[in-house]
């Protein structure tokens, strides 16, 4: 049986034959959601029923506190399992105490839930699996930015919330994922007020490392902002300093790897609502042939076709030609609906 790898080459050809730097040349040469080197072979292991390569992976990623990798690692083995499930169902079986098999449990169970029409039921149902991931390994942070996403989705109160951020940060202080959580949690409950989302990313990103991907949080809040139709305007240049602050880590990070893909694919996102070409096309060099679902999949429903006309408006935004393309392909400003 073939395997099929959870990432997407285009099958377009360029219509007007883009050449970037350090980029594609052609559409077709654009991958959709590409897995690094080292989630790679666990996926493809998956595919074939067999979890050691991720539970080797995962195991890695705890011992070395690569907290940021190890969450990324963690929903993008979920979203492989809620299709293909036997590899992971084997694993607990094998290994029904292992710190990471309850992690990518819980996990899938709160992605699944969070698909449910009755969701804030679904979501307490499963609270038992989070609190045996965290237990399980009491200095990993990732189940507790699953416990955040949960208590959000929960509709949790701000007392109770507060507590799991407590816990969130004294086990890492710049966990990006964590933040992202919280962040989400502000606009979800103070829905409308960006200011607070701006204060608290801002924040973050002023008392973390230069080099620390929550430097990128003001970007997310920026996001939101632009993906929202309602609360009081914000002044531009908090926009353009968010989006400066992520352009600065974008240099740091590697360039033209998966890894940093979805954080420089949102990057464009926001240039190119600011209408800064030039930026959006050098981010575009640093990004290579990785495009990522997330943002585009909040604005259509072809997350892959909307990048590629987005690429052609940077380019031609670049020459000083107005863009061809609307921004949204579901009329005007969206709201986030990703978890």
């Amino acid at each position: 049986m073939a395997i099929q790898l959870p990432f997407i080459r285009a099958s377009r050809m360029t219509r007007t034959a883009s050449h970037l730097a350090g980029g594609p040349r052609t559409d077709d040469e654009v991958l959709l959601d590409a897995p690094d080197a080292r989630l790679s072979p666990a996926l493809v292991a998956a595919a074939r029923d067999d979890h050691g390569p991720a539970a080797w992976l995962l195991r890695a990623t705890r011992t070395a506190a690569e907290w940021e990798r190890r969450d990324r690692y963690i929903t993008r083995l979920a979203a492989f399992a809620r299709s293909r499930p036997d590899w992971l169902d084997a694993w607990l079986a094998t290994a029904p105490q292992d710190p990471d098999a309850l992690l990518l449990k819980a996990q899938l169970a709160v992605d699944r839930a969070w698909q449910s029409p009755a969701r804030a039921e679904a979501l307490r149902e499963v609270s038992p699996l989070i609190t045996a991931a965290a237990r399980a390994d009491h200095g990993d942070p990732v189940p507790w930015r699953l416990a955040l996403d949960h208590a959000r989705g929960a509709q949790a109160g701000h007392t109770y919330f507060e507590e799991l951020w407590a816990a969130a940060v004294r086990r890492a202080p710049h966990h990006y994922g964590c933040h992202e959580s919280a962040l989400r949690y502000l606009a979800a409950s103070w829905h409308g007020s960006h200011q607070e989302c701006f204060d608290f990313a801002d924040r973050a990103a002023q008392d973390a490392p230069a080099d620390a991907l929550v430097q990128a949080l003001p970007l997310r809040a920026a996001f939101g902002y632009l993906t929202d139709d309602c609360g009081p305007e914000l002044p531009r240049e908090r926009l353009h300093a968010a989006a400066d602050r992520a352009i600065a880590l974008s240099p740091r990070l590697p360039a033209a790897d998966p890894w940093p893909a979805r954080m420089r694919n949102l990057l464009v996102f926001v240039l190119v609502r600011l209408e800064r070409w030039p930026d959006a096309q050098e981010q575009l060099r640093l990004n290579g042939p990785y495009a990522t679902s997330f943002p585009w999949d909040q604005v259509s429903d072809d997350p892959l076709g909307h990048f590629l006309r987005v690429r052609e408006d940077i380019l031609a935004g670049a020459a000083g030609r107005p863009p061809e393309h609307p921004r949204s392909e579901r009329g005007g400003r969206v709201r986030s609906r990703d978890h």
